[in-house]
């Protein structure tokens, strides 16, 4: 078995979701999302965001994780802060130790849902599908779940890979 947390970054919100993996199986764990406080330096949002997010590998022991990288926003300045909430959803697990994967949104979306420009309510249906019982925290959270979600058939088909490869004398052909 292995255990994935699912990263949305955002400074405002940045969503979290985490899965079991067994063989092709999925089962939703947890998600939820970690805010930081707008009053607040950016810095100490950053700390916030950190924060929360250590806790959530604390209490969940996650094998891998998952990252949504960043898309391009019209706005510089919120695209830098974007950036640098990224960067800390990529620190957190990798500081203590979890292997860190980053997937595009549309990768995500092609995965969960077969099309890379789906909208956030197919996201938000095909995530509850795939996670039958799962109570999704918000749409920051379903994101988060389709990141780990889009890991973990990631994951399966490079599985799938090694062992044929291993069977096959180390050949893929």
């Amino acid at each position: 078995m292995v255990r994935v947390l699912g990263i949305d970054p955002g400074l405002q919100r940045t969503g979290w979701g985490v899965i079991d993996l067994n063989d092709n199986h999925m089962r939703h764990v947890a998600n939820g999302v970690v805010t930081s406080t707008q009053a607040l330096s950016l810095a100490e949002r950053l700390v916030q965001l950190y924060s929360g997010l250590t806790d959530i590998i604390n209490q969940w022991e996650p094998d891998e994780a998952a990252v949504e990288e960043t898309f391009v926003n019209k706005n510089p300045v919120s695209t830098l802060k974007l950036g640098q909430a990224r960067g800390v959803a990529l620190l957190a697990p990798a500081r203590m130790g979890i292997p860190v994967t980053e997937y595009t949104p549309n990768a995500v979306k092609k995965t969960v849902v077969g099309a890379g420009h789906a909208a956030k309510q197919q996201v938000e249906m095909m995530v509850s599908t795939l996670l039958p019982g799962c109570k999704i925290a918000g749409a920051d959270a379903a994101d988060a779940l389709a990141v780990a979600i889009c890991h973990a058939q990631h994951a399966g088909n490079r599985a799938m890979m090694a062992r044929y490869q291993n069977q096959n004398g180390g050949s893929a052909r």
